[in-house]
């Protein structure tokens, strides 16, 4: 038997809907006592999956919103429980005065995550698909929605499946013949299973080779803007922010501290940091920006160099060349395009250079072309093919060097029994990626991730 809870699923912002959620034994009559039906028929003979109008009463009986009940009986459930949804207008007052009443009526607060917890639990979700729950609450591109949609539909699930069940009959024939050696069971020779630890390991690395892109996909790409005082950088951000982030002056040196805004430049997101002018200065406030800017650019996949086109370039335009150098990638921009140009392109040691005006805008859209012929899309389908978990990645991983090892082990002619203790690390390694040998410590930091009423 499981507790009913409840939970404002729809946040606590004004909105033209909102959403309490309720799952477990019972919550179909803890919400006919906040419900009163329309149609004077009670919740418990609601058919599934049906909306049904009625009124929101609080805790005296009191009306207090015209709404829409949806009951989904388990295990046709989200959860795989007996759940309701109780759709009000969304006033964060009624939400909360709705909710007080759930839970006068019997009803708990929901936990961080429950509801999808307890989907996994009753077998409705598997890990991956209850971690895909929340990439796709988060994602930032459309791109990314659609991984993570492929993700929750099980596209992680169907690739360690079959290998783990491949797996799990290798080492079930070798304990059987070694268990029962009077029945009947063919005999058991490693030999035979060369081919699907070989190819799980492969498999295994495919996807592998998939998260760096994913990590792209999901999270952005580390982007910093580096440049002396007054070259645009700060202006560049505002204009690739579409707002004015931060403070533009005539005055060199307004930049002290590194300043990250989330931005999307073409198809790619971005996570940009604007950095302090990179330049010596007797001023330490100001000299320890520029050690936050060099740090800045040794940890980032892509560095935008801005340099003030209108001025020849001098010593700290250099440093700033130097300094790109520790980036994955660098692009120059030569910024204030508007204005006679004291240098001509070819005197930037950079692949890509852009003449932009950060002012006006000009130049952007080269930006942005630029940028995306740096970091390619390539082949690999948005569809949830691409791993994008790095708990799930470094299990992967895992997994495939231990296949990997158990390959080595055979071409050592050794005995089964040592080939097969890496073919059990690599299933451990698996079932942790989908739940099948499922650690307690692991659902926990999973699930922590969630807001309540998810």
């Amino acid at each position: 038997m499981s507790h009913v809870i409840a939970a404002v699923s729809t946040g606590k912002l004004v909105s033209a809907i909102g959403i309490l959620r309720l799952s477990g034994d019972g919550a179909i009559q803890v919400a006919s006592q906040v419900f009163r039906g329309k149609n004077n028929k009670p919740l418990d003979q609601a058919p599934n999956h049906k909306m049904v109008l009625g009124q929101l009463l609080d805790e005296d009986g009191n009306i207090l919103d015209e709404i829409l009940a949806v009951v989904a009986r388990g295990p046709h459930s989200y959860t795989g429980e007996d759940t309701v949804e109780l759709q009000c207008h969304g006033s964060p007052a009624v939400l909360v005065a709705g909710l007080e009443a759930l839970f006068h009526c019997g009803a708990r607060s929901a936990l961080p995550g429950e509801f999808t917890k307890r989907a996994f639990l009753n077998g409705n979700l598997d890990l991956t698909q209850a971690e895909a729950v929340i990439d796709l609450i988060e994602a930032e591109t459309a791109e990314a929605a659609r991984n993570a949609a492929g993700q929750l539909g099980g596209s992680i699930f169907r690739k360690i499946h079959p290998l783990y069940d491949n797996l799990t009959g290798i080492c079930s024939h070798f304990h059987a013949v070694l268990d029962y050696p009077d029945e009947d069971i063919p005999a058991f020779t490693m030999d035979a299973f060369k081919q699907t630890i070989g190819t799980g390991a492969n498999d295994l690395g495919a996807m592998l080779s998939t998260f760096g892109r994913g990590q792209i996909l999901k999270s952005g790409i580390g982007a910093v803007i580096l440049g002396k005082p007054n070259a645009g950088k700060s202006s560049l951000l505002n204009a690739l922010a579409g707002f004015d982030r931060v403070i533009v002056t005539d005055t060199a040196g307004t930049t002290r501290d590194a300043v990250t805004e989330r931005v999307m430049l073409g198809s790619l997101l971005l996570r940009l940091t604007d950095t302090a002018g990179i330049r010596d200065s007797s001023d330490e406030i100001e000299q320890m920006g520029v050690v936050i800017a060099e740090k800045a650019a040794t940890q980032a996949d892509l560095a935008i160099c801005v340099f003030d086109g209108s001025r020849p370039l001098s010593p700290e335009d250099y440093r700033v060349i130097d300094t790109a150098e520790q980036a994955g990638v660098a692009i120059a921009v030569i910024n204030k395009s508007d204005l006679p140009q004291a240098f001509t392109p070819s005197d930037l040691p950079f692949d890509m250079i852009v003449p932009v005006c950060a002012k006006t805008g000009d130049g952007l859209d080269l930006l942005s072309n630029a940028a995306e012929l740096c970091f390619p899309e390539g082949d690999i389908p948005c569809d949830g093919s691409m791993l994008t978990n790095a708990r799930q990645a470094e299990a992967v991983a895992r997994a495939q060097t231990a296949l990997n090892n158990s390959m080595q082990s055979l071409a050592l002619h050794m005995t089964p029994d040592a080939v097969l203790v890496d073919v059990e690390e690599a299933m451990l390694a698996l079932g942790e990626i989908t739940g099948r040998t499922m650690r307690e410590d692991i659902t926990r930091e999973i699930f922590s991730r969630f807001c309540v009423g998810k």
